[in-house]
C-alpha cells in the first residue's frame, strides 16, 4: 500500500469546535425548519438556520457509545447544517482525505483516549492525540472513493424509502384524516370525531385477528441462534439497529409456537421505558429484512389482521393522534409503562369492508415491499463494505484488484 506514516490527528486536521452552538429543546422547538441539527450520534432535529456549509467530519465528544462503539463514533456531514457541543467538527488541513479518516476512526479502539466512566468523554486535547496511520493522500482518496460507492447507494436507498413512506403518509392523510374521497358524502359523529358514514368503525377485538408476544427461554437471550427482536428495535418502518440484536437458541425456536415473524404483521412496542412515560411505536418487517428467520420477544406485540393490505393500513392508522394519545395515556399509567392485549383489542379501527381501505392497501403494499427490499440491500452493502474496509486499509486488497 505504499509508504504508511503515523500521525497524530491534530497534525492532519483543523478543529472547528469554536463555531459550535448548542440549542436547548425549547429553543429548537421555536426554530423548526429544514436544516439538520447534529449531536454526538447524528441528526437529532431539524431547525430553520445553519452554521456550517460544506463537508466536514463530526466525531462524538461524549456519550455511552464512545465506550461501547456499538454505533459509529464519526460521520461525514455535508450541505448546510447546525452542530451542537456534543460532536467535535474537523476539516482536513491538506494532509488527509477526511472521508478516509472517518472510516479509520470508526474501526479503531478509542478506549485509551476516553475519560470518565459514568459519562464517557473524548475531550479535544485527547482527540488531537489520537494516533492514526495513513498511506499517501492519493491512496486515501482512492480507497475513500471506492467505499463511498457503497455509502452512496445506501444513502440513495434511504432517500427512496423516505420518499415512499412520505407518499404513503400523504395518501393516508388525504383519504382517512382529511377524508377527501368522501367530502361530498354524509358525515356522522363517532368516538373518532366526525367521519364519513360509509367508514364503519369496528373494534380490533371484534374482527378476525391474532395478537401475541414472543418469549425467551430460561436464562434469557443468547449470543447466537435465531434473532429475537425486542422493543428497542420497534422504531418505525425500515429501521433496524443490528448492533442490538439478541438471539434465542435454534432448538428453542423450533419448539416455541409464539412470536415467529412471518412477514407483514404489525409489530407494536409493548412495554418498557421510564415510569409514567409511554410512547407507542410500530414497524413492519418482512421479505428478508431484517432477517430471513426471526422472532419477537416478550416486549413486543405481533398483531395480524390476517391481510397484508389491512396490516399496512393499520400501521399508518395506529399513528393517528387519537390512537397515539389513547395508548400513551393507558401505557403511562402502568407501574411498568406498557400496554396489554386488551388495550390493543379495545381500539377502534375502520372496517376493511370499505373499498377505499382496500384500495389504499393495494396502492401502498408495493411501496412497503420496495422499502423492505431496499433495507435488505442496504444491510448487505454495509456488511460487504465492512468486510472490505480493513482489507483495503491494511493493503491486503488493493483498489486495482477490483478493476482487473
Amino acid at each position: 500500500m505504499g509508504n504508511i506514516k503515523t500521525y497524530k490527528l491534530g497534525d492532519i486536521v483543523n478543529v472547528l469546535d469554536y463555531k459550535r452552538i448548542p440549542l436547548s429543546s425549547t429553543q429548537r422547538q421555536n426554530k423548526k425548519g429544514i436544516y439538520p441539527y447534529y449531536g454526538a450520534q447524528g441528526i437529532i432535529d431539524y431547525i430553520d438556520d445553519y452554521i456550517f456549509d460544506g463537508e466536514y467530519l463530526l466525531i462524538a465528544e461524549d456519550g455511552e457509545n464512545l465506550k461501547s462503539q456499538k454505533q459509529h463514533v464519526a460521520q461525514i456531514a455535508t450541505g448546510k447544517y447546525w452542530v451542537n457541543n456534543h460532536a467535535h467538527i474537523v476539516e482536513s488541513n491538506g494532509l488527509c482525505d477526511i472521508r478516509y479518516v472517518c472510516y479509520l476512526l470508526n474501526r479503531m479502539d478509542l478506549s485509551g483516549y476516553i475519560t470518565g466512566s459514568a459519562q464517557p468523554k473524548l475531550n479535544q486535547a485527547n482527540l488531537l492525540k489520537i494516533e492514526i496511520k495513513l498511506p499517501s493522500l492519493k491512496e486515501q482518496y482512492k480507497i475513500a472513493e471506492f467505499l463511498h460507492l457503497f455509502d452512496g447507494k445506501i444513502e440513495l436507498n434511504r432517500r427512496i424509502n423516505e420518499n415512499l413512506e412520505q407518499q404513503a403518509q400523504a395518501l393516508f392523510k388525504s383519504w382517512f384524516v382529511d377524508f377527501e374521497p368522501f367530502k361530498n358524502g354524509k358525515f356522522v359523529d363517532s368516538e373518532l370525531g366526525m367521519i364519513p358514514k360509509e367508514l364503519n368503525i369496528r373494534y380490533i377485538g371484534d374482527i378476525p385477528h391474532t395478537i401475541e408476544c414472543g418469549r425467551r427461554p430460561k436464562g434469557g437471550a443468547t449470543d447466537k441462534g435465531v434473532p429475537s427482536i425486542g422493543a428497542e428495535n420497534i422504531k418505525g418502518l425500515g429501521i433496524y439497529d443490528y448492533s442490538k440484536t439478541k438471539y434465542i437458541p435454534k432448538e428453542f425456536a423450533l419448539t416455541t409456537n409464539r412470536g415467529k415473524i412471518n412477514g407483514y404483521e404489525l409489530l407494536i412496542y409493548k412495554d418498557g421505558g421510564k415510569p409514567g412515560y409511554f410512547i407507542p411505536n410500530y414497524t413492519i418487517f418482512g421479505d428478508g429484512f431484517p432477517f430471513d428467520e426471526m422472532f419477537i420477544n416478550e416486549h413486543v406485540f405481533k398483531l395480524n389482521l390476517l391481510n397484508k393490505e389491512y396490516n399496512i393500513f393499520a400501521y399508518f392508522y395506529m399513528q393517528t393522534p387519537f390512537i397515539m394519545n389513547q395508548l400513551n395515556s393507558i401505557g403511562g399509567k402502568a407501574a411498568i409503562p406498557g400496554i396489554n392485549t386488551k388495550d390493543v383489542e379495545s381500539l377502534p379501527i375502520f372496517s376493511y369492508e370499505n373499498n377505499k381501505i382496500k384500495e389504499f392497501g393495494n396502492i401502498v403494499l408495493p411501496m412497503i415491499k420496495r422499502i423492505l427490499k431496499n433495507c435488505r440491500e442496504n444491510a448487505r452493502l454495509a456488511q460487504l463494505r465492512d468486510i472490505l474496509l480493513p482489507k483495503l486499509m491494511s493493503g491486503e486488497l488493493k483498489i486495482n484488484d477490483f478493476n482487473s
